[in-house]
């Protein structure tokens, strides 16, 4: 299957588009997002990688058709997990947070949590493939992010500089342990990855971690209350404003916080690292 079949994009306008993988249909299935800009142009997140996402950015002409295009295109994950970070290899330029740097460039399928069944995919990307075969590749990221600190030619401090606006690394751990958010605050935009979406938040897998996930939301109640977002565009499932992100936020850190809540989280870490262990030992690549 090409490229152009197995994506579908819609333009949201001001140079950003929502990217989404058709033919994986899960609620796994991860939101790409590409952001345009002057100087550096950045794609957050990069879905399982089964097809060529450069290849289909360039194909649609997402980038333009400038023959004095500025600089490779970066792939920043707001994790590791697979969902997020399986296309990451087909790219010049990889951004992720320093406590997933390992994770990744050794392709560890247990801190990626690669869990993928043949029912997912509707359609296979080409003849005789299994997911029973997948697992992330390994890459070794050349942006190492980390909140008030920086590795990248094009950030200053924790901000990646795309010219016309600027993206503020904040590291939101809780859901894994390299968790971020991208906040263009200019804009008052938040990429929030699966720090916060409109659906079950998921603190049980391996390296996640309760008390780092009530920090987080804590924070962008914070965010909220200042009144420094507007809309969340997050790695799962739809857009959703400020409220929206406020009362999810609060749910969450008032159920964490209560015993029946904890003992369900210990119970299905538990579970989630046995399976994880069994369907992806530390020494698959």
């Amino acid at each position: 299957m090409a490229a152009a079949d197995w994506y579908a994009h819609k333009s949201l306008g001001d140079g950003l588009f929502w990217i989404q993988e058709r033919f994986y249909q899960s609620d796994n299935r991860a939101n790409i997002w590409l952001l345009r800009g002057t100087h550096q142009d950045v794609v957050i997140d990069t879905g399982l990688g089964l097809r060529s996402l450069p290849e289909y950015i360039d194909a649609k002409g997402l980038l333009g058709k400038d023959p004095q295009r500025k600089n490779p295109l970066l792939a920043i994950a707001t994790h590791a997990h697979f969902d997020h970070s399986g296309g990451l290899h087909q790219f010049q330029q990889v951004g992720v947070h320093s406590a997933e740097v390992d994770a990744l460039a050794n392709g560890d399928n247990f801190e990626t949590v690669t869990w993928l069944s043949d029912r997912e995919i509707a359609e296979a990307p080409c003849p005789g493939w299994r997911a029973r075969n997948y697992k992330v590749k390994a890459v070794q990221p050349t942006h190492i992010l980390q909140e008030g600190t920086s590795h990248l030619q094009h950030v200053t401090g924790d901000v990646i500089n795309l010219g016309d606006r600027q993206l503020t690394v904040l590291h939101m751990p809780g859901h894994s342990r390299g968790s971020i958010c991208l906040h263009d605050r200019e804009n008052k935009l938040l990429f929030s990855g699966d720090v916060v979406y409109d659906g079950a938040m998921i603190d049980w897998l391996p390296y996640s971690h309760v008390s780092d996930y009530i920090s987080s939301c804590e924070r962008l109640v914070g965010l909220v209350d200042s009144e420094q977002v507007d809309q969340v565009l997050p790695g799962h499932y739809n857009a959703f404003g400020a409220k929206r992100l406020h009362r999810i936020a609060t749910g969450y850190i008032s159920r964490a916080e209560t015993c029946p809540a904890k003992f369900s989280t210990f119970a299905w870490r538990t579970l989630a690292g046995v399976a994880l262990r069994a369907f992806n030992p530390r020494s698959a690549c």
